[in-house]
């Protein structure tokens, strides 16, 4: 299991998110707390509300308002895996079923929508309309990458310039919010909002972009889904695209179909072609980039335990394993 050491300065504060995710969670019907109750009790590292809760301290805030939209934020986080899972037909997560192959898609659907509709309520009642702007626009952002994520599947001609404007959208704009709204929360002044707004960004991006490197070299015990699940679903992510651009032309070849095609039938086949053209050590380093620019980007933070735990889980995205 990997040290989360940096989340340490947060620990007791997590717990509080916990109890905050569960009571908001109350609804009398039956079946949205079967499912949403599934989904929040199967684990995950809540690297979402923990970015708020280490950016709010970071910029020396210490109210409860940081414990609701820490919860605000997992809940539209984990809206996104319950549609996600739909539309990408996947039946693993975190190493057990995903709700609709536990439940079925209508009711996964539905009840991110609740999610959804439970997150906007809860940040209204906040009555900070700067706070809602964010994570309105943070929410159709995130929407416009999935569609985005969509139209790319199957089509071989994706770049990475395409492919990193969706991941900064569909993954990478939601850790940004998490860390803005820390800002907003400590009353810092705009240059060290959009600092940790840019750090929250970078972070994003180098988690999904460590995600490509793990659905072609982890360990499915790890990482808690199917290797080459990416290629299944058609995904042109960095490894194929940098594949693709660098290899001989029977590789691009290969990898293209594949991509067309899904399904795993070449995953070996495409596995060495990445392999042989240093597509995932090319993946790490934009991974290690995005990594270096999160770091900088609150450089000029006032020293504290927050901070050097920011630092440290900017470190984490890169290094991690599942």
């Amino acid at each position: 299991m990997e040290s989360l050491s940096f989340l340490a300065p947060v620990a007791s504060d997590l717990q509080r998110v916990d109890e905050v995710i569960r009571a908001r969670l109350n609804s009398d019907v039956v079946l949205v707390r079967q499912v949403a109750e599934y989904i929040v009790a199967g684990g995950g590292k809540r690297l979402r509300p923990a970015v708020v809760l280490l950016a709010a301290g970071a910029a020396g805030y210490s109210g409860d308002a940081r414990f609701e939209l820490a919860a605000v934020v997992e809940f539209i986080h984990t809206a996104t895996l319950l549609h996600d899972d739909v539309v990408d037909e996947s039946g693993l997560r975190r190493g057990r079923k995903t709700a609709n192959a536990a439940f079925g898609n209508a009711a996964s659907v539905l009840v991110g929508d609740f999610l959804y509709s439970r997150a906007f309520q809860m940040m209204v009642r906040l009555d900070n309309m700067r706070v809602m702007q964010i994570l309105a626009e943070a929410t159709n952002t995130i929407a416009e990458g999935e569609v985005l994520q969509l139209m790319n599947c199957h089509d071989a001609g994706v770049d990475e310039a395409r492919y990193l404007a969706v991941i900064r959208r569909k993954t990478a704009k939601l850790f940004e919010a998490a860390a803005w709204l820390g800002g907003i929360l400590g009353g810092v002044a705009l240059p060290q909002e959009l600092s940790l707004a840019a750090y929250g960004m970078h972070v994003g991006t180098a988690f999904q972009l460590t995600d490509d490197v793990l659905d072609y070299s982890g360990e499915a015990g790890q990482i808690g889904k199917s290797l080459g699940d990416d290629l299944a679903e058609g995904k042109p992510t960095l490894p194929l695209i940098r594949a693709m651009a660098t290899g001989t032309p029977q590789q691009a070849a290969l990898i293209r179909r594949a991509i067309v095609d899904g399904g795993r039938d070449d995953f070996r086949q495409v596995l060495a072609a990445i392999e042989a053209t240093g597509a995932l050590a090319y993946t790490r380093q934009a991974a290690q980039r995005e990594c270096d620019a999160a770091r900088r980007a609150i450089a000029l933070l006032p020293p504290s335990p927050h901070h050097d735990s920011l630092l440290e889980l900017a470190a984490f995205s890169v290094t991690r394993r599942h």
